[in-house]
């Protein structure tokens, strides 16, 4: 029914200033207090995952996306631990970001804010449920939920669990605000609402973030995928680039931050890249390489132009064979999402051009792609990786939940003194 998310916003917006007006420290204890409810919630929100489980296996779920929505114990514990790391981090509200006195006595200070009403559209992952309202009441803000239909009793029992912290903090329920109903028509809807919606951020699918992108009337942050590649340069460690390859691909091949394509310099390549392929396809890979690649694997299926600019999600590897740096940077520049990029090298020189051309939001060196997340980055748990060039790009956290303006502190400066004359 036409209505329903503006009600919601609405009062998710009203709960925002209740979030804003909260001293650093209630703000940790709320999302202590949090933690402590989904943790005591743990058997009511299993029950209510094995349920959206068994409703996506009989839709025919498979692959990334029932990863993506299956919780465990294990994956319970990891959604206590973010909400209680966001808790400990470093309140940005209020933070000064820059000072400074002008010649005419006024003290200019840039100081963080809270962003308002951040709106979360997802698919799958139910932990993003608590992850959101964990980092955007940190930073102060409110937050309007929407979760995909696959994942629908999990997000609510989650909430439930959040409500409950709320209430006995005397706040209101709606600062973590759930569209339960999950129509599409709702997702138009609050996409329309510059009014009251100050961000909105979705996460999931290449196809649910461009449907939002092109239908938004409000501010967006989005990656459409993530695209991510390995440079194994002629100067490289073998070992160490076997690690990251096994690593980046394998350990869990259905994220963003997974390993796509894998380019070697074929001045390492005849010694390190047939037993690099064994390995990897030992552990389940897939690998699809160019004529170079085949010559020296001949295992590998032939690879396409369209190979090397997939989002795989799964354990499918595109290999190619290139004669320089300059041709691993070109590819990535050519196929690369601006997510993560890797070089593997000993040599300094290299690895500081690749760190300076590469633009994508992180970039590592002898480190794997594995990394690009808001956790192994010391933000606590993110609410997302932004590939748009705006105020926050790569892993969101409580900084990117913030915007900063001007507080201007003066003794009663005017800007054109000649202006205050003697009206009499």
């Amino acid at each position: 029914m036409t209505g329903y998310v503006r009600n919601l916003a609405e009062r998710a917006r009203a709960a925002a200033l209740a979030i804003a007006g909260l001293e650093p420290a209630q703000r940790a204890a709320l999302l202590g207090s949090m933690a402590d409810a989904v943790a005591e919630g743990r058997d009511d929100i299993l029950a209510a995952n094995t349920a959206d489980m068994e409703r996506a296996r009989a839709a025919g779920t498979t692959g990334a996306m029932l990863d993506r929505l299956q919780l465990d114990a294990g994956r319970v514990d990891a959604i206590v631990a973010a909400i209680r790391e966001v808790a400990a981090l470093p309140d940005p509200v209020g933070q000064v970001t820059r000072s400074e006195v002008h010649p005419n006595g006024l003290l200019i200070e840039k100081v963080r804010i809270p962003l308002g009403l951040i709106a979360m559209i997802y698919e799958a992952r139910p932990n993003v449920t608590a992850d959101a309202a964990a980092l955007c009441l940190r930073a102060g803000n409110a937050v309007l939920l929407r979760g995909g239909s696959e994942a629908r009793d999990s997000n609510i029992a989650i909430a439930a669990c959040l409500h409950r912290a709320l209430r006995a903090h005397g706040l209101p329920a709606e600062a973590v605000a759930l569209v339960e109903d999950t129509a599409r028509e709702h997702v138009l809807e609050l996409l329309q609402l510059s009014d009251l919606i100050d961000l909105a951020i979705p996460r999931g699918g290449e196809r649910l973030i461009r449907f939002v992108a092109e239908n938004a009337r409000v501010p967006v942050i989005k990656h459409y995928k993530g695209v991510c590649h390995l440079y194994v340069d002629r100067a490289a460690d073998p070992a160490l680039a076997l690690q990251l390859a096994i690593d980046g691909k394998l350990s869990r091949p259905g994220v963003c931050n997974a390993l796509e394509t894998l380019l070697v310099h074929a001045g390492i390549a005849d010694a390190w890249l047939p037993d690099a392929l064994s390995q990897l396809k030992a552990r389940g890979a897939e690998i699809r390489g160019c004529d170079r690649t085949r010559a020296l694997f001949p295992d590998a299926a032939p690879a396409t132009e369209e190979d090397y600019a997939a989002e795989f999600l799964s354990p499918i590897l595109a290999v190619r064979v290139v004669d320089s740096i300059d041709e691993a940077i070109a590819h990535i520049q050519r196929h690369g999402s601006d997510h993560t990029e890797v070089i593997a090298s000993a040599d300094p020189a290299a690895a500081d051009r690749f760190v300076r051309e590469i633009r994508s939001s992180a970039v590592m060196v002898n480190a794997s792609s594995r990394f690009n997340d808001g956790g192994s980055l010391g933000l606590g748990a993110e609410i997302g990786i932004s590939t748009t060039r705006l105020h926050a790009y790569g892993p969101m956290g409580l900084e990117s939940l913030t915007i900063e303006r001007y507080v201007v502190r003066g003794e009663g400066q005017v800007r054109h003194p000649e202006s205050i004359v003697d009206a009499s």
